[in-house]
């Protein structure tokens, strides 16, 4: 079965952590990278649902996604389709992209356990911990399109910029954590990142 960019299939989505109607972003020969109709989180196409990778859904014959991106005509739309757009806009400008927990992980805990007997180790979930790892993802990359666009001198947005990319760098050690490659830290070559 042929796919094309728009057409609508089943996948599992790892941010709704169950299989969810995805649209086809990318296609190359096979379906390559596809968008969570329900929760907007972008990822390579994982093969279908988790009970049934061997074969995909047939493409629908008006995909979900198309319906709701396609141009709206402001006398018509409604305050959700308009609300949707906005979101869309916002998320993709401003870089703030879901991100996947590595599957390895799910239902996991990190443990701190101090250096001391007799001492409380303190334990939360993993998927609490990455959440806050992508909050400061994304409010790295926030402040860097902030820098990038304002009026400040060149040389100031070049230092900015390079702490900035030590950041990055910094939070390399935590890219074991995240399922996709592009939601990665990467740092500057020469810091190791």
């Amino acid at each position: 079965m042929s796919f094309r960019v728009g057409s609508g299939v089943d996948d599992h989505c790892a941010a709704c952590k169950t299989a969810r109607r995805h649209t086809v972003t990318a296609v190359a020969g096979d379906v390559v990278r596809v968008i969570c109709d329900y929760c907007g989180s972008q990822h390579q196409y994982r093969g279908g649902p988790r009970e049934e990778r061997t074969r995909p859904v047939a493409p629908m014959t008006v995909p979900v996604r198309e319906r709701r991106e396609a141009p709206m005509d402001p006398s018509t739309a409604g305050p959700e389709d308009l609300e949707r757009l906005l979101r869309r806009v916002v998320r993709e400008e401003l870089g703030l992209t879901p991100a996947s927990l590595a599957g390895r992980w799910a239902g996991g805990e990190l443990v701190l356990r101090p250096g001391r007997a007799g001492l409380q180790e303190k334990a939360w979930p993993i998927e609490t911990f990455f959440h806050k790892v992508v909050m400061v993802r994304n409010r790295l990359r926030v402040m860097e399109q902030q820098i990038n666009g304002a009026e400040i001198p060149e040389a100031l947005k070049v230092q900015l910029q390079g702490y900035i990319t030590g950041c990055y760098g910094t939070l390399t050690s935590f890219n074991v954590l995240f399922e996709e490659e592009g939601d990665r830290f990467r740092g500057s070559a020469k810091e190791g990142g």
